[in-house]
């Protein structure tokens, strides 16, 4: 069956970001030009996603808001002759069929990932966290799509990290098949390095099997009282294979301050319009 819809949990506090994402979420900062939600929306869509299911919370409206039609902006642009922004408000929120479903308590990933449960139906769907920006010529979920339509199974995306960087993601104990593939032994959600079973992390691209819904039920909380993903799969491979995928891309983590500046910067260096300035202002700089 064909990877159809894509889940976008968008529901966390953004504590790093405070004070900032006490009156804006986190996912609205800009990137440049664009919110950071909007680039994970576009390459759910550049992938072949037909359906975007955003799981949200209390104080996201503005997330809503963005993808939504704004009949007096664009009577205004309208009026001022600003034909291309209007064009482009348009588009905007004709992007993609956008679904909203609310996520009433923060408890981890793999919760939120429930939530969407009744709209995801008995279909396999993707999952991305807009924390994590990749910067490729084929968009990373495209990538696994391409992987899933050949295994037909569970795909995780991993990257190389430093050793010393394991209690910041899932580690896999990787088994390899070929190329840029590994069957995943197991699971580790944030282990100390000496206890890491590999330096691959898993970071914020899957493609699940609508199997994970029975396993995230009768999943217990673990780190912070969560219901972790990690945790969740790592039950999972006792039923069906999982899959790690190394993507083919340079990925931001926007999730902190400084990823984000350091995403920012590297995006902004890219655009014809204004990376010969900012490319001389920074020289300036140092």
């Amino acid at each position: 069956m064909k990877v159809r819809k894509a889940v976008i949990a968008v529901a966390g506090w953004g504590i790093r970001f405070l004070p900032i994402t006490k009156a804006q979420p986190k996912e609205m900062l800009p990137l440049v030009d664009k919110p950071l939600i909007q680039y994970s929306v576009e390459e759910a869509i550049n992938s072949g996603i037909e359906q975007v299911i955003l799981v949200t919370a209390l104080g996201k409206r503005a997330i809503e808001d963005y993808f939504d039609r704004s009949f007096e902006l664009e009577y205004v642009l309208e009026r001022k002759g600003e034909t291309k922004r209007l064009q482009e408000m348009r588009e905007l929120s004709d992007l993609v069929n956008v679904c909203y479903i609310r996520q009433k308590e923060q408890l981890g990933l793999g919760h939120a990932i429930l939530t969407a449960k009744d709209i995801i139906g008995e279909e396999p769907f993707a999952v991305l966290l807009p924390d994590d920006i990749v910067d490729s010529k084929v968009p990373v979920l495209k990538q696994m799509i391409k992987v899933y339509e050949q295994y037909k199974t569970n795909i995780v995306a991993v990257e190389r990290i430093d050793r010393q960087d394991t209690t910041k993601y899932g580690i896999i104990e990787p088994k390899k098949i070929s190329g840029h593939m590994y069957q995943v032994l197991s699971l580790t959600e944030k282990p100390e390095p000496s206890q890491a079973p590999s330096n691959l992390g898993v970071v914020g691209r899957y493609i699940l099997v609508p199997q994970i819904f029975d396993v995230l039920e009768v999943t217990p909380p673990g780190k912070n009282q969560e219901i972790q993903l990690t945790d969740a799969l790592q039950l999972l491979i006792k039923r069906q294979a999982i899959l790690a995928y190394e993507f083919e891309g340079v990925r931001y983590d926007t999730g902190t301050p400084l990823g984000w500046l350091k995403a920012t910067m590297a995006f902004a260096l890219k655009r014809p319009d204004i990376g010969q300035e900012l490319r001389e202002y920074l020289r300036q700089l140092l």
